[in-house]
């Protein structure tokens, strides 16, 4: 651990995301900034997933969003970026595509299994859920989650029911936490220009679905 090494790094990052902004939002990303460098004490957190939490806090800050990073959210999940406005509650989890070593045989059914439980863990605590991923990274989500829960088959949901039981049993996921699964939408992040950019479900698909088909992704 190198605490000096990564202070150094989350302030030169803050400084980057407060140019120019109020000082009511510089504030509130240096809070983030302060707390990040708490949980390092704690050996909770490294630099480079803490550089993308910052940056996806920045972008919620600067709409008018108030943050925290790492927040408990019951006795088994705790958030990357949890954000509140008005009566409103937003999540966001943010993926890099790492699999462990454990997975290197079965990595894409890995990943799209992890995607799916977390879109159906995590939407249910907040009015909006969002998955957020660097630029160089495709995120493998399901086209069950952009339907209406009214049209998603049961065949379909049991399907991807079936396939995160088999990396994740405890706890096991529910039918009905897949059926009503809301994904809002996708932030792309641009590492070293600091900033990220938000898409539709929709529009991201759109945009990864010829490669997603070139690999022969069935989602």
């Amino acid at each position: 651990m190198d605490l000096e090494k990564f202070t150094d790094d989350v302030y030169t990052v803050a400084e980057k995301l407060t140019n120019g902004h109020t000082p009511e939002i510089k504030s509130r990303i240096n809070f983030v900034r302060e707390r990040l460098i708490e949980l390092y004490k704690k050996n909770l957190v490294k630099i480079n997933h803490s550089v993308l939490e910052m940056i996806c806090a920045a972008n919620l800050i600067s709409h008018g969003y108030t943050v925290d990073i790492e927040k408990q959210l019951s006795n088994i999940l705790v958030c990357d970026v949890f954000a509140t406005k008005g009566d409103g509650t937003f999540i966001m989890e943010i993926e890099t595509g790492f699999t462990p070593p454990d997975h290197a045989l079965d990595t894409i059914d890995y990943y799209v299994a992890r995607i799916s439980s977390k879109i159906a863990r995590y939407s249910q605590h907040c009015s909006k859920f969002a998955l957020a991923t660097p630029v160089v990274g495709i995120l493998p989500i399901p086209k069950l989650f952009l339907q209406p829960p009214s049209d998603r088959k049961i065949e379909e949901v049991q399907r991807i029911k079936n396939l995160v039981d088999r990396f994740y049993k405890n706890p096991p996921i529910e039918i009905d936490d897949i059926l009503n699964a809301r994904l809002h939408s996708v932030y792309l992040i641009n590492i070293d220009k600091g900033f990220a950019k938000q898409l539709d479900p929709y529009t991201y698909l759109d945009l990864t679905e010829k490669l997603q088909d070139a690999s022969e992704l069935d989602l």
